[in-house]
Order: C-alpha cells, then structure tokens, then sequence
C-alpha cells in the first residue's frame, strides 16, 4: 500500500541520514537501499527536502502524544510553570525517563538524533533543529519549569542545565556501551537525587514564606 511505501522510505531515509548525514545522502542512495527506482521513489516524495519536513512533522507529533501520555503542560502558555507544578512527581520522572527512552530506543528518534548530532556544524537549519530538539529547546523548558522555584531567570537555567546536562551526556554514553541497562539505572539515580534536592529546596524556601 502507498502509506506503506511512505513509511518505509521514511524510516530508511532516516537511518541513512543518521549514518551519513542528510547532506550526504543522495535519493538515488535512498533508491538503491530500498531497492526502487528513483522514479518510484519521486512518485512518494519530491525530494529530500519532503522527506525531511515529514519526518520532523512525525517527530512533532510524538512529541506532543508523548507530553499528552504523561500529562506534561505545554511550552507556549504564560501558565506553563505553574500547570508543572501541579503535575505529580511520579509523572515528572516518568516523563523524564520516557524522554530517554525517545531519543536512545526508539529507531525513528534515536536515528533523528544522530542525524542531527552528524549536521550540527555542516547546515545552519539543521543546526536549528539540533538547538531546539537537543540542546537549547530542552534547557529551556525545563528553565520555565524551575522558574517558580528560584528568585532569577539566571537560578532557572543553572537547574535546567543541572537537571538536563547529565541526560544530554547519557546519550552519548548509550550509544557507545554494549550495556545499555546500566545507562538507564544511571539516569534514573540522576533524576531521583535531583528530585529529592528539589523537594528539599521546595520545603524550605516554603518555610520562609
């Protein structure tokens, strides 16, 4: 079925992206791994540029089940912070560890991942991309998140980058030991010791009040 065909260019697409590079891939180096012709595969996607914009549109979705699965507010609303305040602790880590899990296990993130890792330095857009899925998009959600907890913008992101840093470090981590368990016992010490900090601070800074 063509949603099929669809998907599976996709999906190969992808791996060769995150293998050697967007740039470096061609259609006819897509052709040649799914074993079509490019004219076959033209008739699915006009050109890589398609192929990319679905597959970051795909990305975007599950994303947004993903936050929706976990009861997770949204970035954009002036209520953000205080919508993740009220969000239970055992979803925060879940969460926390879902992400993980997105970016390590999956093959479809876990392959956008590294394609963007790969192109960071070569495209400026793509450079973007790495930003806002990565790199500065993360620290600054979770900025706005600990943003109710400290008295200044510079206290936010010194948290998120706390919180964050040793996560974005366990990627690379995962990707390089044959013992993947142990990397996800490692986070999962990481987000609970900086839960229990948090609390800490949180009780405290309550007594004050």
């Amino acid at each position: 079925m063509a949603g099929d065909t669809k998907e599976r260019i996709l999906e190969t697409a992808l791996a060769l992206f995150a293998q050697s590079g967007y740039l470096g891939t061609s259609m006819s180096d897509i052709a040649n791994q799914l074993h079509i012709t490019k004219g076959a595969l033209y008739k699915h996607y006009a050109g890589k540029q398609e192929i990319l914009d679905s597959i970051i549109s795909r990305m975007n979705q599950m994303d947004y089940d993903r936050a929706e699965a976990y009861e997770m507010p949204e970035t954009e609303a002036d209520g953000f912070a205080e919508a993740y305040m009220r969000t239970p602790i055992e979803n925060i880590k879940a969460y926390s560890m879902a992400q993980f899990d997105h970016w390590t296990k999956d093959p479809f993130s876990s392959n956008f991942r590294k394609m963007l890792t790969l192109e960071q330095y070569r495209d400026r857009k793509l450079e973007g991309l790495y930003h806002d899925y990565l790199a500065t998009g993360p620290t600054k959600y979770m900025a706005a998140i600990f943003r109710k907890l400290v008295d200044t913008d510079e206290e936010a992101i010194q948290l998120a980058l706390n919180f964050y840093g040793p996560m974005f470090l366990l990627y690379s981590v995962y990707d390089g030991t044959a013992d993947k368990d142990s990397v996800a016992s490692m986070l999962e010490t990481h987000i609970d010791r900086f839960i229990a900090k948090i609390e800490f601070a949180k009780e405290k800074r309550e007594k004050h009040i």
